[in-house]
């Protein structure tokens, strides 16, 4: 399982929360808490979004805890809006190209779980992705793939949860039809730059772990694997089946059909 970290918010530091807090995503890269695998070395990433329409992305294969230039980065950027991912990998190789988070247009995603039985599903799920998507695909994740699945319809006018729960309920036919029996777990966030969206969904009992933090400070939201200090208070659990949007007036919470 990997780990991930999102801020909406007044613009901040990266380090502020990918590297200072006393269980930082660097510090949860080498030990997690509430983690299958302790250790989420298989690469990193972090996007954020600046002056520019089109976030910034810098992903690497190196485990977090050791790149000097993600220090640097994170010391040197400041953002509204950003992501951050620690990787374990599982089932696909460690490559700069299935490091989180992916990017396209204005779009940034990254998901923590995976699709059961995904080696049985990966060629007719491609099959679904329109010719411009598949020409963008540059990994062999589960991940990447429902990310431009999600795009597409998004593409075709839906809304950021319609289209999530429409992905994830067409993956869980097609599960049911090739007889998989693996679990589909899904925590996740989608930002546009305007706005954020966090998922946590599993069609068993063992949903990722999620959790939303008000930042009063900066009058921001900070959504996480884990808690990124010693105190669990004020870090909200998202429900599993539950998608929360965070905006420029808050945040609000969905149950995800």
């Amino acid at each position: 399982m990997c780990r991930l970290l999102a801020y909406m918010g007044e613009p901040i530091f990266l380090d502020e929360l990918i590297c200072k807090p006393r269980h930082s995503l660097v510090r949860q890269s080498l030990r997690a808490e509430e983690a299958k695998v302790v250790t989420n070395g298989d690469g990193f990433g972090i996007g954020w979004y600046g002056e520019r329409p089109l976030p910034g992305v810098y992903r690497e294969v190196m485990p977090a805890w050791s790149d000097e230039n993600l220090l640097g980065i994170c010391a040197s950027v400041r953002s509204p809006l950003f992501f951050a991912h620690v990787r374990a990998a599982t089932g696909t190789g460690i490559a700069r190209q299935n490091c989180h988070p992916f990017h396209y247009g204005p779009y940034l995603f990254m998901h923590n779980g995976q699709i059961g039985g995904y080696n049985q599903l990966r060629r007719t799920m491609e099959q679904r992705l329109p010719d411009h998507l598949y020409a963008v695909r540059r990994g062999a994740t589960d991940s990447e793939l429902l990310f431009l699945m999600i795009i597409d319809r998004i593409e075709r006018g839906e809304t950021v949860p319609d289209a999530v729960g429409q992905v994830l309920n067409e993956t869980l036919a097609m599960m049911q039809v090739l007889h998989v029996h693996e679990p589909l777990r899904f925590a996740a966030a989608l930002a546009d730059g305007q706005q954020l969206h966090a998922f946590r969904f599993s069609s068993d009992k063992l949903a990722p772990t999620l959790y939303l933090h008000p930042r009063p400070e900066s009058g921001g939201q900070v959504v996480a694997s884990e808690p990124l200090g010693d105190e669990q208070e004020g870090w909200e659990a998202i429900e599993p089946g539950t998608v929360v949007r965070v905006d420029a007036q808050g945040h609000r919470s969905y149950r995800l059909n």
